[in-house]
């Protein structure tokens, strides 16, 4: 029975549009894995780094502050502290530009936007691989059943059988491309849903943390939310 039917039977009997079908699936669950897995350490990563970017404002200054977010390049919480410092040094000590007679305010928001922007894309590549795989995989699949069962039946049409035994063996195996298909893109639109709910979390607490560095560097403070009553807290950190 294994001899008659199944996926090894399948790919012998396919025809070349068959086996380049099944390829391109394996080849797009494979490129999906990869993603959803390379993504998923970098989101586990930058969650890590997100619940300790509080330790930043407990410091003395500037210096001591930024030593405590390590000397990780691609920690996001350290570039932008970095891209805020050389925005606001920049701004303070050059006037030869017509970009520099802006408001400090405004030009450390842009410089802590880019950073933001830069970070946001590249935290977000490989996303548009699991959103293409989970939107196209079924109907790859489904194309490769068609074509198999439009196959199996010239194979019994010259053959002249129509038995059922017959007929139920080759549809039922060109029916498995449906399902090599749905088991590519299930994987791959839940991998997209729960990578870019964790890519929220992590721009969620980016865009806080560059909140309160705007306020740092325009007034050399942090500024807090109070609690139930909604006033204002005002934390200092000396300038480093």
């Amino acid at each position: 029975m294994d001899s008659q039917f199944g996926l090894l039977n399948l790919w012998q009997q396919g025809d070349i549009v068959t086996k380049a079908v099944a390829l391109l699936l394996v080849g797009m669950s494979l490129a999906s894995w990869i993603v959803i897995l390379v993504k998923a350490i970098d989101v586990i990563k930058y969650k890590s780094l997100a619940r300790h970017s509080s330790d930043f404002w407990h410091s003395e200054d500037f210096a001591t502050a930024l030593n405590k977010l390590g000397g990780d390049n691609s920690n996001p919480f350290r570039a932008l502290a970095l891209e805020g410092r050389e925005a606001a040094a920049h701004h303070r000590n050059t006037k030869a530009h017509l970009h520099d007679s802006l408001d400090v305010s405004d030009w450390i928001t842009r410089a802590l936007r880019n950073g933001i922007d830069e970070f946001t894309a590249r935290l977000q590549t490989g996303l548009a691989i699991l959103a293409s795989v989970g939107s196209t995989a079924p109907f790859i699949g489904l194309f490769g059943t068609v074509w198999g069962i439009y196959h199996a039946l010239m194979s019994i049409s010259t053959a002249g059988q129509a038995t059922i035994d017959k007929v139920a063996g080759p549809i039922g195996e060109s029916l498995i491309m449906t399902a090599l298909g749905l088991a590519v893109a299930i994987p791959a639109v839940l991998g997209y849903n729960a990578l870019v709910r964790g890519n929220k979390f992590v721009l969620t607490k980016l865009n806080s943390f560059a909140h309160d560095l705007h306020a740092y560097f325009v007034t050399g403070a942090r500024v807090q939310s109070g609690g139930a009553d909604s006033a204002v807290v005002v934390v200092p950190l000396k300038k480093g």
